[in-house]
């Protein structure tokens, strides 16, 4: 996932400049699967705040019902924070990853077996005094 969400922010970069109207098209088409790809993930992973803001990116660049802005001016700072936003959704979704496999990687550590576990509570205390204390005693 992470390379698909590393070329979207790339195109959303490269859609700064002056280029046809086709690119265009495909930057929305791109965005808006990256988009859905993202919110479907948070959605799972219940991170509610970035789905928040990938909802509105994919409403923004949606093909089907297309949001014109008229001036690029506006375009361009829109462009400049959703790839910096897919650029930082890579590597949150890499070090959340590397988090949990730190975390099944201790718990699946194999465990000390019940025999050699030392459980306080199982001793048994003799009440008798040792034969020694009784020799000594006396």
């Amino acid at each position: 996932m992470k390379p698909f969400l590393t070329f979207c922010a790339l195109c959303c970069f490269i859609g700064i400049f002056r280029l046809p109207i086709e690119y265009y098209t495909f930057l929305r088409i791109l965005v808006s699967a990256g988009a859905l790809l993202v919110l479907y993930n948070t959605l799972t992973f219940k991170q509610h705040y970035f789905s928040i803001i990938f909802l509105i990116i994919l409403i923004l660049f949606n093909p089907v019902l297309p949001i014109y802005l008229l001036r690029k001016s506006v375009w361009i700072p829109i462009d400049v924070v959703t790839g910096i936003l897919f650029l930082l959704i890579g590597f949150v979704e890499k070090t959340e990853q590397k988090k949990e496999e730190e975390i099944t990687g201790e718990t699946s550590q194999p465990s000390v077996p019940i025999h050699q576990r030392a459980v306080s509570r199982d001793r048994i205390i003799n009440p008798k005094k040792p034969k020694e204390e009784d020799n000594h005693g006396k």
